[in-house]
């Protein structure tokens, strides 16, 4: 794992790279605030029910929750498993929001 910032992530955003977001938050955070992740509970990840990410192991995979905790411990789970490009979103949607929704 290794991390990215709010900074760069929205830079490729806005540059329109197709990057693969996971959002590890619980459904009802992510109804309230998204940046267009796939939503994936972190107890989802951690239960190993996993199989639709399978298809990007080799891919770079971001992940994000709300301050970057819940966001690294899945892509550590990930990385346990053999994924070989997993990002956190340092600071998560807080940082987010701090910086980008004002």
């Amino acid at each position: 794992m290794t991390t990215i910032t709010a900074e760069e992530l929205k830079a490729r955003l806005d540059n329109g790279e197709k990057v693969h977001l996971i959002d590890v938050r619980e459904p009802f955070e992510n109804a309230e605030f998204n940046i267009g992740g796939e939503l994936i509970p972190l107890g989802n990840i951690q239960s190993m029910q996993i199989e639709d990410l399978e298809a990007l192991k080799n891919d770079e995979v971001v992940f994000y929750c709300r301050s970057g905790k819940r966001s690294a411990t899945a892509a550590l789970i990930l990385d346990s498993v053999g994924f070989t490009n997993t990002k956190n979103l340092v600071g998560g949607m807080l940082e987010w929001q701090d910086k980008f929704a004002k």
